[in-house]
């Protein structure tokens, strides 16, 4: 008996949209990565990208539970000496909501190369509206928003 491994044109791809709005980011993050991933599908390989696309809509309207937006913080740095930035969740919220969705998604994929092109296949906005209604992105719920 022989293993079964899909090649990447047997996987069937699909597109979601997911409604963000009033959804906790850390559910949101953890359904929107297990789809980018692929493991809801039967042909699951772990070294293959075998995921679907998704598009966030409405991440302007995420909801942090507690007291996350006054506590939680966003790091980076630029590489130089003292380069550390530091970016209140308020902050990053009322500017760029797209950026912490996506990156709460990111955090949760494989830190590999096969992680970076799976984060490819994600798309967020801000508002309701999305450029990609020719694709006829199928809705995906979130169980307990």
């Amino acid at each position: 008996m022989r293993t079964y491994i899909p090649s990447p044109g047997d996987i069937p791809r699909r597109w979601w949209v997911v409604d963000a709005s009033n959804v906790p980011l850390g559910r949101l993050a953890s359904v929107v990565a297990t789809r980018l991933r692929g493991k809801h599908k039967p042909q699951y390989t772990p070294f293959l990208d075998s995921g679907d696309h998704v598009i966030v809509v409405n991440a302007g309207q995420v909801k942090l539970t507690g007291r996350k937006l006054d506590q939680k913080v966003y790091y980076r740095h630029s590489g130089y000496p003292g380069g550390m930035t530091e970016v209140s969740a308020r902050r990053m919220f009322s500017e760029r909501p797209e950026r912490a969705v996506e990156l709460a998604i990111k955090r949760m994929l494989p830190k590999t190369k096969l992680g970076r092109k799976m984060f490819t296949k994600l798309r967020v906005y801000r508002g309701p509206d999305h450029p990609h209604a020719a694709q006829q992105p199928a809705p995906l719920s979130i169980e307990g928003a």
